[in-house]
């Protein structure tokens, strides 16, 4: 039989009913959203996973929100696996954290490096992604994002983690 070793730890009567009143404040006086992106890295072809996606311009690392009650390891597997067939095959190197001004003045974005994976089959159009595929590094799409150059130069160059997306 299995034990709850958070069990401990968990507040009960007023306690935890002031604990849960605190929680449901702080949940609608300061929102934040939660996203990851994965900078999927095929070694022996030196190349990176990048999509399109219908409703906004430029290319992109895949990835997604959070939802409740996910780990970002397990958004990301999902978003991966929704956006480009891709299965992880070892857990995802976490890089850096990045405040994503442009989408919301509450928006974090957790980045991972993927390099051991698989794909399952190329991914096709859909309602969401116009276009994906591997591309080499010194041949990225024109219209690939600041931000994903961004993060590639981090990896790849070693530059600085912006604390900006």
């Amino acid at each position: 039989m299995a034990t709850d070793e958070e069990a401990p730890f968990r507040q009960s009567g007023w306690p935890g009913f002031r604990a849960r009143l605190f929680h449901l404040y702080f949940v609608l006086r300061r929102p934040m959203t939660l996203g990851v992106r994965g900078l999927i890295h095929d070694a022996a072809n030196n190349s990176v996973f990048l999509i399109r996606h219908t409703y906004v311009p430029g290319w992109q690392l895949p990835g997604g929100g959070v939802e409740i009650g996910e780990t970002m390891t397990e958004a990301l597997a999902r978003e991966l696996a929704e956006e480009g067939n891709i299965a992880l095959a070892a857990p995802p190197v976490f890089r850096s954290m990045h405040f994503n001004r442009r989408a919301s003045p509450r928006d974090h974005v957790g980045f991972y490096l993927v390099e051991h994976f698989s794909q399952t089959a190329p991914k096709l159009p859909d309602h969401e992604i116009a276009e994906a595929g591997f591309f080499p590094l010194d041949r990225l799409p024109e219209s690939t994002t600041p931000a994903t150059l961004r993060r590639i130069a981090e990896v790849f160059r070693g530059e600085p983690a912006s604390a900006y997306w």
